[in-house]
């Protein structure tokens, strides 16, 4: 069944409403009628219609009360579950959800629960959120400053040979670097997420750029033997050259890191009508299904021990994910067709006169 519109629907209730009033205002001047004529008083017929009239009028108006004491009651109590509600939500219980029935399910009063009921499911899921955020930040601070503690214990004890110290201080250096390197992609994070990182876009052949960056990986990528392939059309783009290294460097960095020795790696670019399309694609295990939808999420590790093993705190790709956003673009991964990840990026480009 078709639903009325709301300014339909508001014209019917008047409609309704006075033919209601002055239905029940008939029946009350009726009523006062025979009141008066059970009443064994004959007064003159002027006096009696002023009577009657009068009559009528505190019976519509008694009723009138009656009716206005019931509704107010309930829309008190509807009120006092908006308010508790609200106080629930300042004191940052957000499993908040005002219930609308009756005729509170329309009009403007529907609106202000539905905000409230939404701002309490999106501060939920910010809350919940920010507890995976500091756990997942406690467990990667956690893990290297357990081992630099342990390994810094070991080397007191002093009965140790040459080649054991070296080997337990490359370990401390190790751990160190990690967790250097996770406060600064925590930083960068937050920079990025502030909108007031600085961002400078100029004219940038993304072609040239990628392949500055796959020669400066070329050490990690030769010491596995890898077989890496380029294949980068000519694009000219309006890009932060900086930031858009970080990026290239991060998902090249993946692609080394899960790739096993003697693998292959593929780097594309190419120009679509309106965009740059750029492609990682590598010979590894591949994305499990059930992590494709979360690879870009803060701290998420798809397979956390090998991740732990390769030095990721899983903040490379939410940090070039929020780079290719700022650019006006998109990051999406996915697996290949045999097997390996695909990591694509769309960037948007002007067209050449």
């Amino acid at each position: 069944m078709k639903r009325l519109s709301p300014k339909l629907k508001l014209i019917l209730i008047s409609c309704l409403l006075f033919i209601g009033v002055f239905s029940w205002l008939t029946v009350c001047w009726i009523g006062a009628f025979y009141l008066m004529e059970v009443i064994p008083w004959e007064p003159a017929p002027l006096l009696d219609h002023l009577i009657t009239s009068g009559l009528g009028f505190l019976l519509f108006g008694f009723t009138m009360m009656l009716i206005s004491l019931f509704t107010r009651k309930r829309r008190d109590a509807f009120l006092q579950s908006i308010m508790d509600a609200l106080r629930r939500i300042a004191k940052g219980d957000f499993r908040v959800k005002i219930p609308l029935e009756g005729e509170w399910n329309d009009g403007q009063m529907s609106f202000l629960v539905r905000g409230i009921n939404d701002m309490a499911a999106d501060l939920e899921k910010i809350e919940v959120m920010r507890q995976e955020f500091i756990s997942s930040v406690s467990h990667e601070i956690q893990s290297p400053l357990t081992s630099i503690g342990g390994f810094a214990r070991v080397l007191k004890e002093g009965d140790l040979s040459y080649e054991q110290r070296v080997h337990y201080l490359d370990i401390i250096e190790q751990e160190s670097v990690r967790l250097s390197r996770l406060s600064d992609n925590m930083l960068k994070l937050a920079s990025l997420d502030s909108d007031k990182h600085p961002f400078n876009p100029v004219d940038l052949r993304l072609d040239k750029q990628l392949q500055r960056v796959i020669l400066a990986a070329e050490p990690q990528w030769a010491a596995k033997n890898l077989e890496l392939s380029a294949q980068l059309e000519p694009v000219q783009a309006q890009a932060d050259a900086d930031l858009l290294e970080q990026v290239w460097t991060n998902l090249l960095h993946n692609a080394v890191k899960f790739t096993p020795e003697n693998g292959t790696i593929l780097v594309t670019l190419l120009k679509t009508t309106d965009e740059a399309v750029v492609t990682f694609e590598d010979s590894g295990a591949g994305i499990p299904e059930e992590s494709i939808a979360r690879v870009f999420d803060r701290f998420y590790k798809a397979d956390p021990s090998r991740t732990r093993k390769g030095g990721g705190s899983g903040l490379g790709l939410s940090i070039s994910r929020k780079i290719v956003e700022m650019h006006g673009g998109t990051i999406t991964a996915a697996n290949g067709s045999e097997r390996g990840a695909v990591m694509t990026v769309r960037l948007p480009v002007r067209h050449q006169s």
